[in-house]
């Protein structure tokens, strides 16, 4: 089951470096007067909901995806390969769309308000903005695939998870020790956000949907 070991490690990477995820927690960083406070209950607010969606998928999805053999299920193959399809579509749509300022000073006004809210409203806007979107039904099905118990399933999405959320959480840790070094560190990164994420990105997503449509070719190709 290595390979879909690796599925879900690229899986969460992919997640991980989603441009719109960092840039809202750059920007709740960057922008809030308590950049620290501001950052847990955000953090609180994704990786709770993310935890939530995972635990309820162990108990609703479990091992259904798991396959007796070597090879995915029909429908996994079916699923893997549309969303392979789905991930070019939006790699290719999302790297033709010139970046928009009105856009980018959009998330900034919603990210002020966010930062100056109550904690409840952080921790709902973290839920909202920060989680892992898209990836989450890909790692609900890598997971289903290894033919988990339900505390595999739940200990597997913990790193689904933490990892996905890992460059806030990291940030946050700098804020912590240093706040001076880590606030004109992210003023640097959320610079290279604009320059440079996009392409590691895509090029992460590239991979994942190649190795999707390998896995799901593999797997109809088999069955006939």
């Amino acid at each position: 089951m290595g390979w879909i070991d690796g599925e879900l490690a690229l899986t969460a990477i992919a997640a991980m470096l989603s441009p719109t995820t960092l840039s809202f927690s750059v920007l709740v960083l960057v922008l809030g007067d308590r950049p620290l406070r501001t950052g847990v209950w955000f953090y609180v607010g994704a990786l709770g909901a993310t935890l939530a969606v995972g635990v309820l998928a162990a108990f609703v999805l479990g091992d259904k995806a798991a396959s007796s053999t070597s090879y995915p299920k029909p429908w996994v193959a079916v699923f893997d390969i549309v969303a392979a399809l789905f991930l070019v579509f939006f790699i290719v749509r999302f790297l033709r769309r010139p970046l928009d300022p009105k856009r980018a000073q959009s998330m900034a006004d919603q990210v002020s308000k966010v930062a100056s809210s109550p904690w409840i409203a952080i921790v709902g806007a973290g839920a909202a903005l920060a989680n892992p979107g898209g990836f989450i039904p890909l790692a609900m099905k890598d997971i289903s695939e290894t033919n988990p118990s339900t505390t595999g399933y739940v200990v597997d999405w913990v790193f689904f998870s933490v990892v996905s959320l890992l460059p806030l959480a990291v940030a946050l840790i700098m804020l912590a020790v240093s706040p001076d070094r880590a606030t004109r560190l992210l003023q640097h990164v959320r610079d290279w956000l604009l320059r440079d994420a996009r392409l590691i990105a895509a090029a992460i997503m590239v991979l994942l949907a190649a190795v999707l449509l390998h896995n799901g070719i593999s797997g109809l190709t088999h069955m006939s």
